[in-house]
């Protein structure tokens, strides 16, 4: 009896688990994905039961279309909206770019406005910073300068002497009256020690981790990738930088080289929005209507820049499309640094028709990498790219953590998104496309310095790469569609 009842337990548990499998399957196909994606996703529900269905729940489900982030996109101000409304009208009658001849870049703002609500700010001054040391030097000057509130967000904290450092300095800034708000991802801050939250806790500053890891959380595949750092509103910084002493020291696998841009202006607002939205989402706090966190901007800079933030909250993939129009828009040349290269098939035809079509495209990878699956993902494209005109150059001194894509002198893209699936298209990610020519040239002339420690890679040598390498490739880009 007892056995025939094991029997029928058994029985019952295996067709609910293929019913609710066939459920998934059926939902996976009705949402209209990328079909790569969506077979991918099929495979490893059916050739890992059980496991298939949990890593499906917790890396494969698709929050944009399901604005499962409510909280985040609910409170997105009719404010901006109206005055993306009014200066997408302005940019068709050219007003607002003061009589700038600037026909290609317009198009470009243009779709910001549309896809993102990216205002288009004006009289900005601008620093670019090509290295860990200059960067932790000018952010800790500017956090040693602030009078009424420090805001941060970074997606890794890692305790060391820079993290040190950090952490007396705000405690200093408490104890003068300044307000400290602290945000961290909980996943790529996975080693943050209990007691160095709580010293700044105690001494009154707020830090909360966003989505913090819980087994049953299911939206654990979203992480806050982005760098920001807002001091009195009058100043901020945002770039590729994390607070972890490699960036400053270097690691085993040798330097880690960066780009960050210290901004003061229009574009600083911007910026503290993307904060504010994100403060209210890991503390239900509504800061973003108050003008104590939101001062007029009194910088005379002329620099022109447009901010954009893209996650599973908005409507699109914003900094991917912007990407895309990037290389799109070169007509001699487009620069990309990018230290995880997985693109999508978009991005890809994007880059080898730019260069078929004679821009001279070049693409610098890191020669090391620190994980293994896109170390060999990243090296499984360079053989089309090569064979596509592409140039394709591997950094050798380290790793070059830079996220730029910089176009004909004219314009670029600084910010925090690599380019890969999952930071543009599953990361909450922040980018600055940049119309300063001055500044322009800064970021390209730190390309070009760059380019004399890489390797050039050349199709002929490439080709002859070893067989298991090609194995490695392979089997690794597999795993590009769910990474």
């Amino acid at each position: 009896m007892d056995l025939n009842w094991s029997f029928w337990v058994a029985l019952a548990l295996l067709v609910a688990y293929i019913i609710l499998l066939l459920g998934e399957i059926s939902r996976l196909i009705l949402e209209n994905r990328n079909p790569v994606r969506t077979l991918a996703w099929i495979v490893v529900l059916i050739t890992l039961p059980f496991i298939g269905i949990f890593l499906f729940y917790h890396l494969g489900l698709d929050y944009r279309k399901k604005k499962i982030f409510n909280l985040k996109s609910m409170y997105d101000m009719r404010w901006l909206q109206y005055m993306s409304e009014d200066q997408r009208e302005l940019l068709k009658k050219q007003k607002i770019l003061k009589g700038r001849r600037m026909a290609t870049e317009r198009k470009l703002m243009t779709l910001l406005l549309n896809n993102n609500k990216a205002l288009l700010t004006l009289n900005n001054r601008m620093e670019v910073y090509n290295n860990g040391v200059d960067s932790f030097m000018s952010i800790f000057k500017a956090i040693s300068s602030a009078r009424n509130f420090i805001h941060l967000e970074f997606y890794i904290v890692e305790e060391g002497e820079l993290a040190s450092r950090l952490h007396s300095l705000l405690l200093a800034k408490l104890r003068e009256g300044v307000e400290v708000r602290f945000i961290y991802d909980d996943v790529g801050s996975w080693s943050l020690s209990q007691n160095y939250v709580e010293t700044l806790k105690k001494a009154g500053a707020e830090i909360y981790p966003f989505l913090p890891l819980m087994i049953h959380r299911k939206k654990a595949n979203y992480r806050n990738h982005r760098k920001i750092v807002v001091v009195d509103g009058e100043m901020a910084f945002m770039g590729g930088v994390n607070v972890a002493d490699r960036y400053v020291a270097g690691s085993n696998i040798g330097l880690w080289r960066d780009t960050l841009i210290r901004v003061e202006g229009e574009a600083v607002t911007s910026l503290q929005i993307i904060f504010l939205i994100d403060w209210l989402f890991v503390s239900g706090e509504m800061l973003i209507n108050r003008d104590f966190y939101m001062p007029l901007p009194q910088t005379s800079g002329d620099s022109m820049a447009q901010v954009i933030a893209s996650g599973p909250d908005s409507d699109w993939d914003s900094i991917h499309q912007a990407y895309v129009a990037l290389v799109n828009m070169a007509e001699e040349y487009v620069y990309i640094s990018t230290p995880y290269f997985m693109p999508g098939d978009v991005m890809l035809n994007a880059l080898k028709s730019a260069a078929m079509s004679g821009v001279d495209v070049m693409l610098m990878l890191p020669a090391k990498s620190d994980t293994f699956i896109t170390y060999w993902c990243s090296r499984s494209f360079v053989e089309e790219l090569l064979n596509a005109h592409v140039k394709v150059f591997f950094f050798k001194p380290g790793i070059n953590h830079s996220k730029v894509i910089s176009v004909d002198g004219k314009l670029a893209a600084v910010g925090s998104a690599n380019m890969d699936l999952r930071s543009l298209e599953q990361n909450f990610e922040v980018s600055m496309i940049i119309y300063d020519k001055q500044v322009v040239q800064v970021i390209e002339q730190d390309f070009i310095d760059d380019l004399t420690l890489c390797s050039e890679i050349s199709l002929e040598k490439w080709s002859s790469r070893k067989r298991m390498d090609q194995v490695k490739e392979s089997f690794c880009r597999l795993f590009t569609p769910i990474l």
